[in-house]
């Protein structure tokens, strides 16, 4: 049972969120000058992630037996740990596409969080491109299936929240991911398709994780901080510095009201949860 939980769940989260995308992106919302752009969609999943690890995933890493000092340690160990992936991937980013772009600006990479979400990647090779963002992607998405994974084996109720908050940060990147796609590929139905492909991955490392934390059931604390060391470096060196930028009181009020919302999203999918 749950492993079937597990597997609906990532592919909700993986393949939900590019569907998701490209609906929004039909329907003409997430541009620069819409009503809902890509600021707060932004917004939404820093709430959204912010609120899973702080709210959920960690209080439920201190019930256990394990130590405070330890799973801080873990916690840490996490976040420094996912800062030098992003340096490296940094690093073989920028290295690959030197020689070919040599005035390129150093935010053009195929960063596996899609830091720029689709405006950064228009002066990578095409092809090399393309092909670089969907491995990054199958990658990050691996990842994610495994943390939701984590979730579902401490409880039901928590994975559905981990879900959640994956879906609503894949969404914006998703967006970008679609946006480099469909310049190199044949047309809009196969970059979806390829898209879609990448975040299937979700679902196959939701099933890893479910063997792995399965045989490691005494270190599931551990794997919840580093779930959330995971969500809370994102939101907070991926998502927020995006957001810091100066606007107007109106435009700063609709992006606070949106990183709200993301909070009470996760609470409200929590209650629901709860109740069944």
């Amino acid at each position: 049972m749950t492993l079937i939980a597990i597997l609906i769940a990532t592919l909700a989260a993986g393949i939900g969120s590019v569907w998701a995308a490209a609906l929004l992106m039909r329907l003409g919302l997430g541009g620069r000058h819409d009503g809902v752009g890509p600021q707060h969609l932004l917004s939404l999943a820093a709430g959204a992630l912010l609120a899973t690890a702080f709210m959920h995933l960690l209080p439920e890493a201190f019930e256990s037996q394990a130590g405070a000092h330890d799973l801080f340690a873990t916690l840490l160990v996490g976040v420094v740990f996912f800062f030098l992936l992003d340096k490296a991937e940094l690093w073989h980013h920028g290295h690959e596409h030197s020689h070919a772009e040599p005035d390129a600006h150093d935010h053009h990479h195929g960063h596996h969080h899609g830091h720029d979400h689709g405006h950064a990647h228009h002066h990578h090779s095409p092809r090399a491109g393309g092909w670089a963002l969907l491995t990054g992607d199958s990658v990050h998405c691996f990842g994610d299936g495994i943390l939701i994974a984590s979730a579902f084996m401490a409880d039901m109720r928590l994975g559905v929240i981990a879900a959640v908050s994956v879906m609503a940060h894949e969404v914006p990147h998703h967006m970008g991911d679609l946006v480099v796609l469909r310049q190199t590929s044949a047309n809009r139905r196969m970059a979806l398709l390829k898209v879609s492909l990448a975040g299937a991955v979700t679902a196959l490392g939701g099933a890893v994780g479910y063997f792995l934390v399965g045989q490691l059931q005494d270190f599931l604390p551990y794997f919840l901080a580093v779930a959330s060391s995971s969500f809370v470096y994102v939101a907070l060196a991926d998502l927020i510095p995006q957001l810091q930028k100066r606007l107007t009181a109106r435009e700063t009020i609709a992006q606070i009201a949106w990183l709200i919302a993301g909070m009470v999203v996760v609470t409200m999918v929590s209650g629901v949860a709860h109740s069944h």
